[in-house]
């Protein structure tokens, strides 16, 4: 199976100076850290997707931004601006993805100051024990020694493949991550702070539905097999029992922002024209002509594409789009389409 594997960050990592002048004089100004004059308190997620989250939790009684929402960019090559530092620097909260995703966010905190902060990616020791007890799977760290020589055997990587940023597929994950913001609102606003949890639970309850959808395409589909253009969906495929065909080489070339060697594409491609997939998963925002050739295989052969992306479609919530997904997926694998 495809596992764990970090895109390099293609600029995404860059911290303009121009970005740390701002934060620097913003945070001088003594603005940041106070709720508005409305009283709600303000967070900024570097995601749409964590923003969505925020604002399940908060309801009305927060003011919750989003950094990157453009439903069509890769937010793996974002780079920061003076705009985004501010933004940062004037939060009450700051709700990051983690796992190196978008480290610019990290560079601007970190030369800023601190500030409150929830952090959905822990680190993978953490994720791994989870997921051998959730889900059956061995821990990440025994998956990464399987692993090692594979991953950084490749001749021009330099980045760490052990682990996977895309934490936001990771459905126990996301009710952690509501639980924490809860927890930092009310430690902000402490006579909110039950309504903050209340929110958290009410979300809780959402996300519980969508882990028994997974269970039950587990159930009814286990081992199914599956080709990625880019494991953005890999917990997801994971807890579902899926098993991901996708050359390894394919996935850390496109992770990196290379192309595939001709070798990995065309066994990507002998899969693909030989229907050994039961579904292709496909994130658009990482779109390449080789990926866009292993799609146009898929849709020739008659192979259902699924769409999993990086961040929310416009007038989507995180639990709305999340369904969605889910329901794509499971109509692909029991052959509905």
């Amino acid at each position: 199976m495809t596992v764990f594997t970090r895109r390099a960050r293609r600029g995404g990592a860059a911290l303009t100076g121009l970005a740390v002048v701002a934060l620097t004089a913003v945070a001088c100004g003594g603005g940041s850290g106070q709720s508005a004059d409305d009283g709600k308190l303000k967070v900024v997620a570097t995601t749409n997707v964590w923003a969505s989250v925020a604002r399940a939790v908060g309801g009305q009684d927060v003011d919750v931004e989003s950094i990157i929402d453009d439903p069509a960019a890769d937010p793996h090559s974002y780079e920061s601006s003076p705009q985004d530092a501010a933004k940062l620097s004037e939060a009450d909260l700051v709700l990051l993805n983690g796992g190196g995703y978008d480290e610019f966010a990290e560079k601007i905190l970190g030369a800023g100051g601190e500030k409150p902060t929830v952090q959905a990616f822990e680190g993978e020791h953490e994720h791994g024990d989870h997921a051998a007890e959730e889900h059956g799977s061995e821990p990440a760290e025994e998956h990464g020694a399987e692993h090692a020589g594979e991953a950084h055997g490749h001749e021009g990587h330099h980045h760490d493949h052990s682990v996977n940023e895309h934490v936001w597929y990771d459905l126990h994950v996301v009710r952690e991550t509501a639980d924490r913001v809860a927890d930092e609102l009310g430690e902000l606003q402490p006579e909110k702070a039950q309504a903050f949890h209340d929110g958290a639970a009410r979300f809780g309850e959402q996300i519980g539905g969508l882990e028994g959808r997974v269970q039950q395409i587990s159930a009814t589909e286990h081992g199914k097999k599956v080709i990625v253009t880019e494991p953005v969906a890999h917990y997801l495929v994971e807890a579902a029992g899926l098993t991901d065909i996708t050359p390894q080489s394919f996935v850390n070339s496109v992770e990196d922002g290379n192309d595939p060697s001709a070798a990995s594409v065309a066994e990507i491609q002998n899969a693909v024209n030989s229907k050994q997939a039961a579904a292709v998963i496909y994130n658009p925002q990482t779109e390449s002509p080789v990926t866009e050739s292993v799609r146009e295989g898929a849709e020739q052969n008659r192979t259902p594409v699924v769409e999993m992306t990086e961040t929310l479609p416009q007038d989507q919530d995180y639990v709305r789009w999340m369904d969605g997904q889910i329901s794509a997926l499971q109509t692909a694998l029991t052959g509905q389409v």
